[in-house]
């Protein structure tokens, strides 16, 4: 305006050059020359995660599945005596009661993390896939039961009702998942030797190791077996039952208790 005066004096001076940061690099105002940043460190261990990731849904989809159903497949095989025929033998009602069971149990211990491997926030396809391994989980366990479980006579009753008290007891114990392991090998162990090594042995002719029929005489010993009721399988049918508990038993170590952990 006419008349007025603009007093530049009292504005600050800036000397120093302006300096901005665009992108990790450093522009100079004055000379406008761009001066790389400092590099920035690699990531270490890409390359390697992504295998472990590989290597992880391997053994948790592949692997770990077709071990209990390895398990599942071999606890119903028996050897029929004498001609060693293969004999497929279908679990007991009482066999799916104790495998359910013995699911909630491990549920309950905190060997499965139920949320942990059904969630909303995974894929569709990730919640079907860890469905199938936990269903092939409980298709070993059913057969593990029908593998040591006697399947006939008063040997049925005696086993399934020690089997039963058991699994009972620890629906209301305080079992960690260690302490709920241990106690099902002590049981199954205990099971599979009075099954295939002291009722194998009484049922058993002497000429197939037989050796506790034999110390019987003909009245005790058609009164052993008609009172036991068991058929009669060859000595391949333990050998077949021992490594369906180990399949079985090895696949609980490694089962995570949760699909995130591995």
């Amino acid at each position: 305006m006419p008349g007025s005066t603009t007093d530049t004096s009292e504005r600050p001076a800036v000397d120093a050059a302006i300096v901005e940061a665009v992108d990790g690099a450093v522009i100079d105002a004055d000379e406008q020359e761009i001066e790389p940043s400092p590099a920035r460190p690699k990531l270490i261990g890409t390359g390697s995660d992504a295998v472990r990731e590989r290597q992880r849904a391997v053994r948790l989809y592949f692997f770990l599945p077709l071990l209990f159903l390895t398990a599942a497949l071999m606890g119903g095989l028996r050897l029929a005596s004498p001609d060693n025929a293969f004999v497929f033998v279908a679990p007991a009602l009482i066999c799916l009661v104790f495998g359910a069971v013995l699911m909630v149990l491990f549920v309950r211990g905190g060997l499965i993390s139920i949320e942990d491997w059904f969630s909303d926030d995974l894929a569709t396809v990730h919640n079907i896939a860890n469905g199938v391994l936990l269903a092939s989980v409980f298709a070993a366990t059913v057969q593990v039961f029908n593998s040591v479980v006697p399947e006939a006579g008063l040997p049925f009753w005696v086993v399934a009702f020690c089997f039963a008290w058991t699994l009972w007891n620890n629906l209301f114990a305080d079992l960690g998942n260690r302490k709920l392991l241990r106690s099902m090998i002590a049981l199954f162990s205990f099971a599979f030797v009075a099954k295939y090594l002291i009722l194998a042995g009484l049922t058993a002719p002497p000429t197939e190791g037989g050796w506790l029929r034999s110390v019987f005489e003909d009245p005790a010993r058609q009164a052993v077996t008609w009172a036991l009721d068991l058929p009669r399988y060859s000595a391949g049918t333990g050998y077949i039952q021992f490594f369906t508990l180990g399949f079985y038993f090895l696949g609980l170590y490694l089962l995570p208790r949760s699909a995130d952990h591995v």
